[in-house]
């Protein structure tokens, strides 16, 4: 069963990316967007796991990350 995530935009509820696949989760879904270079500005990423994460390449400014578990993603440049 394929699952379905969208990413939304915090300020007006806007989706900014989605992507369906077999045990899918947030932290796929954002990898997804950022290699094909979604804009994510104003992402609604709160709570999301993105332990680990390579967010390096990701513009996330106006992004909210209240309570996101960043703990050694990679974010230079992000």
């Amino acid at each position: 069963m394929k699952i379905k995530i969208q990413i939304k935009s915090w300020l007006n509820g806007e989706i900014l990316f989605e992507y369906e696949s077999e045990n899918n989760t947030i932290k796929e879904t954002l990898l997804e967007a950022i290699e094909k270079k979604a804009d994510l500005r104003s992402a609604n990423l709160s709570s999301a796991d993105l332990r680990s994460a390579d967010l390096r390449s990701a513009n996330l400014s106006s992004a909210n990350l209240r309570s996101a578990d960043l703990s050694s993603a990679e974010l230079s440049s992000a």
